[in-house]
């Protein structure tokens, strides 16, 4: 009887094998990870592991390890009709070291990891570990249970990006996985974040690279611990109702010999066409979308970290270039009607948030795209991408290049501030200020900031004031909650010690109160992608560089928000109002909770004086370089 259970479960699992390589073959499947690589395996009732690559122009592959002595002629894989190669061995152990050892049909040899390893070893070494999928019992149930009652689009979103390698110093405690969320968490939720979002860590071999070269699509790195160790991360998270996004790179890939360039001797992961498999800008390699297999893998590897990790979703870095034949190249090829357009690679995408929403109908599938392709957040049904979010570069763009002007330049710029709501809802965006914007000579956000140092201060607290009050769910990067004056190092922690100084504290804390009213303020992110939310007040008082606009919910709820550019005090300034009532400041970026020289905010009545095209009006005192908002 005990047999017969053996081999039943053995045929089993080689049927589920064949449909899954069948799909493969047609780019349908997305459950490649659970029969490609390494996995626990019966054979002629002996328990060990299989190993399984798709290699199909290689002449010869053999695995090669820690349990048979690195020998390349002990265990060669049979190849089968669909071109994966495989082999089984009762000697494999978990925990051990392996690579595939392939033979390219011109004789030349080389030993590559397993593009399926769910671990990698620790650098320098970049041998693939024997590894199951954790069986971790998950405990984030009622959490996922209440986010399917929601509207990711009608809720608030505030996401802190975050490089877990430089966030913090550790010194008596080790940088894993479980410490990092320890001390995460609180921060997080005291500050009002609503999820947190990864750089990288699918594995990579260049720290430089931030985790944008990848190599190990199904493994999480070992710089922070073990597989096992990133789920109890997760989990941790969930149980604070904190999501965790993840930055999801299938745009290009790097040429180190051991990853998956040229891995079976062709141009199997990559085009082969010169003018369509190389990014001149990143030296890194594009993958082949016209490959049915290679989209597989790619899907593979998304469905992967939703399901089996359980996370909220993927940022998908680099859509820009994926989708244009010409981006950063001077010389391209282009499509069959003649455009610059990647026709394979928007059908990718496509195919990519449909699996993905099957995985997981509620996460979040966010494009980093940075020019005017229309319909990224449209559905495929309409011709679009099929994504539920899209960052918004041309609102970053415009105000950072607004925020760093001397305010007597700002009149003369004032279409920087009001053109972004030309389009805010053309998409479902997401407003970035990203690790992108405080790098490679661009300055810290505080540092853009024009003027004295406690002006410094005041414009990045109207930077975010205007942010947080703009159309959009928003997304900020470690270190601009404190306003940190360096420029982020992957190699050094953050500044903490700036809290020390009142001047930061406070910035600290006047980001905790915002983020706090974001998030129980529906007006802020109930009808965030359409005109319903937003009404403007005055947008054309340029002279004094001063806007306001109404933010409104689905119940008629409103906040009026009201923004002075420039470092004068603003008194007994009048701006149309929607009902006869009495308003009501509820936050203030010049408060002397915030400044020591702040000017508090008293309440205004309605007065029967049509202003602004609204019935009624009223006088505010403006404080200088302020972001105020009554009810």
């Amino acid at each position: 009887m005990e047999n017969k259970n053996e081999n039943k479960s053995k045929t089993n699992l080689n049927l589920c094998a064949e449909d899954i390589f069948k799909e493969f073959k047609n780019g349908n499947g997305f459950n490649l990870y659970k029969v490609l690589g390494c996995h626990k395996y019966t054979e002629n009732n002996k328990e060990g592991y299989i190993f399984r690559v798709y290699a199909p122009n290689a002449k010869s592959v053999s695995v090669v390890g820690d349990f048979n002595f690195w020998n390349t002629e002990d265990l060669v894989m049979v190849k089968n009709e669909y071109g994966i190669f495989e082999a089984f061995s009762c000697f494999a152990q978990k925990d051990t070291r392996y690579k595939f050892y392939i033979t390219f049909f011109n004789g030349q040899t080389v030993y590559k990891s397993d593009p399926f390893a769910f671990k990698c070893a620790h650098l320098p070494d970049t041998a693939s570990v024997i590894y199951d999928i954790p069986e971790f019992e998950f405990t984030d149930r009622d959490y996922f249970n209440n986010l399917s009652l929601k509207n990711v689009i009608e809720s608030p979103v505030n996401i802190y990006e975050v490089h877990l390698g430089s966030w913090q110093e550790f010194k008596t405690e080790p940088l894993n996985y479980k410490t990092l969320a320890k001390r995460l968490i609180p921060y997080i939720k005291d500050m009002g974040y609503t999820h947190i979002e990864l750089m990288p860590i699918t594995e990579y071999p260049f720290d430089m690279s931030w985790g944008y070269q990848v190599t190990g699509y199904f493994a999480p790195t070992f710089r922070y611990g073990s597989p096992t160790d990133f789920m109890e991360f997760v989990n941790m998270f969930h149980k604070e109702n904190i999501g965790v996004i993840l930055d999801w790179v299938p745009a290009h890939f790097p040429k180190d010999e051991n990853g998956l360039y040229k891995f079976d001797g062709s141009f199997l992961f990559e085009d082969s066409d010169p003018l369509t498999n190389y990014h001149p800008e990143w030296d890194t390699m594009i993958f082949n979308y016209k490959s049915k297999e290679i989209c597989a893998f790619l899907i593979s590897s998304a469905v992967f970290w939703l399901k089996e990790y359980h996370l909220d979703g993927l940022r998908v870095d680099a859509v820009a270039s994926m989708l244009y034949l010409d981006y950063g190249k001077k010389v391209f090829k282009p499509n069959k009607y003649g455009e610059n357009k990647n026709l394979e690679a928007i059908s990718f995408l496509q195919n990519l948030n449909e699996y993905c929403f099957k995985a997981n109908k509620n996460a979040l599938m966010i494009a980093e795209e940075s020019t005017a392709f229309p319909l990224v957040t449209k559905p495929k049904s309409v011709n679009g991408l099929g994504f539920n979010f899209k960052w918004n570069m041309g609102w970053m763009n415009d105000i950072l290049k607004y925020m760093s002007l001397d305010p007597i330049y700002r009149k003369s710029n004032h279409n920087l501030l009001t053109f972004s709501l030309t389009y805010a809802f053309s998409e479902n965006f997401v407003l970035p200020l990203s690790h992108d914007e405080v790098v490679h000579g661009k300055k810290s956000l505080i540092e853009k900031m024009p003027g004295t140092y406690e002006q410094k201060f005041e414009n990045l607290k109207l930077l975010f004031g205007f942010m947080i009050a703009h159309p959009g769910k928003k997304l900020s990067f470690m270190g601009n909650d404190f306003a940190q004056f360096i420029e982020w190092d992957y190699k050094k922690p953050l500044d903490w010690f700036l809290l020390k100084y009142q001047s930061h504290k406070n910035f600290n804390l006047f980001i905790k109160e915002l983020n706090l009213l974001y998030k129980s303020q529906s007006p802020f992110w109930e009808n965030d992608s359409n005109w319903d939310g937003f009404k403007w007040i005055s947008l054309n008082d340029n002279s004094q560089s001063v806007i306001a606009f109404r933010r409104i919910d689905k119940k008629g709820n409103e906040i009026i928000c009201i923004f002075n550019f420039c470092p004068v005090i603003r008194k007994n300034y009048r701006l149309g109002l929607p009902k006869n009532k009495k308003y009501i400041p509820v936050f203030n970026s010049g408060s002397i909770k915030f400044n020591p020289l702040g000017i508090e905010l008293k309440n205004v009545n309605a007065e029967e004086i049509p202003f602004h095209d609204l019935s009624f009006s009223g006088e505010f005192t403006l404080p200088p370089l302020s972001a105020i908002f009554y009810k």
